[in-house]
């Protein structure tokens, strides 16, 4: 299963993201959504989760919840916007905890957790790559990409 993660697109949507995205089953976005435009592009292309963002106040994104609790071929995930309120300890629990709001691409094993965070694919931030993420998943394990794009 080829999962299309994104975060922080911040009301742009670039061609490049779209590109790497397509072929994915399902799209998720780890907050800071923005227009609903944003929105409309990815689900062109898959379904779409998302959560709320810290500025996701209005439109669709506003309505989102802050955190989900999925599963994909029976490996749970925990998508959350900032890993810092994190409150749950996912050792046992998950295999992956999502999260965006740094713009930091993060793609690390602790323990039996992948902690990943696909970075910012929205306006630049500060010297940080502009990035998407990839999860492979399937029913012997799950493993993550970081794509900086052309930009």
């Amino acid at each position: 299963m080829h999962i299309g993660v994104i975060a922080d697109t911040h009301s742009k949507m670039r061609p490049e993201a779209l590109e790497v995205l397509r072929g994915s089953d399902v799209i998720l976005h780890a907050g800071d959504v923005g227009r609903d435009e944003v929105l409309g592009a990815l689900e062109a292309i898959a379904p779409v989760v998302a959560i709320r963002g810290n500025i996701d106040k209005t439109g669709r994104a506003s309505t989102f919840p802050d955190v989900q609790d999925l599963e994909f071929l029976g490996h749970a995930i925990y998508m959350l916007h900032d890993v810092k309120t994190l409150d749950i300890d996912p050792q046992g629990c998950y295999r992956v905890v999502i999260a965006g709001h740094s713009h930091k691409p993060r793609n690390e094993w602790i323990g039996d957790v992948l902690y990943f965070n696909p970075g910012g694919a929205g306006p630049r931030r500060f010297k940080l790559p502009i990035t998407v993420g990839r999860l492979e998943v399937n029913e012997g394990g799950v493993s993550g990409e970081i794509i900086e794009l052309p930009v």
